[in-house]
């Protein structure tokens, strides 16, 4: 699995990244965000949702777990999986379904790891812990679309 780093000096870096990547999914792309409280995995998505023109519609799904936002070609799909105990949890809302429906975005993907289709992108965040405002981001992953 191919990974490399991005290292993100404020929000508005982790949003371009996230416009960037944005630009080269398609239906069927699943991309899983883990680190801690507070390491910019909500900007990614706001970044991300932005790009397809959605950022005045972003809501955490931390209490319903998925949010879906109608873009015109397919729907993308925000899981907050943070409060399932386990992937079980993930199966029994019939989340593995929404997979092919349209782009998914799961944060604390790590909860559910082997819920996840065998082909996905994952975005790991660690703050800098010598600069507040900086984030260290991982991207590795078996889609075909990970690359410098």
């Amino acid at each position: 699995m191919d990974s490399f780093k991005i290292i993100s000096n404020s929000e508005a870096d982790t949003m371009d990244f996230a416009k960037t990547l944005a630009s080269k999914l398609k239906k069927g792309d699943v991309v899983v965000l883990t680190g801690e409280l507070g390491s910019g995995k909500t900007k990614f998505v706001e970044g991300f949702l932005s790009y397809f023109g959605l950022q005045d519609e972003i809501s955490s799904p931390t209490f319903t777990i998925v949010n879906e936002y109608d873009y015109k070609d397919f729907p993308i799909f925000h899981f907050d999986v943070y409060r399932l105990e386990d992937s079980s949890e993930f199966y029994e809302i019939g989340g593995e379904e929404y997979f092919e429906k349209g782009i998914c975005l799961i944060e604390w993907g790590e909860i559910i790891q082997d819920a996840l289709p065998k082909n996905y992108i994952h975005i790991s965040f660690k703050k800098d812990g010598n600069n507040e405002n900086s984030r260290i981001l991982t991207v590795s992953g078996t889609c075909q679309i990970v690359s410098k």
